[in-house]
């Protein structure tokens, strides 16, 4: 069991650790609290319109089954957290394929030597 799980982990794509991670922490990450500082270029170079912003808060209401709040927010919150699942269920099956072919390799080379 244990070679099987580090098989896997071996197989498994980086990018949707990322994104599972992301997920994460906006499903732990508390909407609506006051921020002072804020990772994005665009605020941060003096506009004060941003096309992006409020994503993150968007989703966030989202794991809180807060609706509204959430499209309140940023209207293409639920678009964007729909395509983020898309993306992590594409790479996990995808690794889950890798890990098959691996696997049937492996067997495969020992039934041939």
């Amino acid at each position: 069991m244990r070679q099987k799980l580090s098989a896997f982990i071996k197989v498994l794509n980086f990018e949707s650790i990322v994104w599972i991670a992301g997920l994460a922490f906006l499903a732990a990450y508390s909407p609506g609290v006051d921020r002072h500082f804020t990772i994005c270029p665009i605020k941060n170079l003096g506009f004060s319109f941003c096309s992006g912003c409020g994503l993150g808060e968007s989703i966030s209401h989202l794991f809180r089954f807060q609706f509204m709040k959430s499209f309140n927010a940023h209207p293409l919150g639920i678009f964007a957290f729909i395509i983020m699942l898309n993306r992590i269920i594409f790479l996990f099956l995808k690794s889950i394929h890798q890990y098959q072919n691996s696997t049937a390799q492996i067997i495969g080379g020992k039934n041939n030597g």
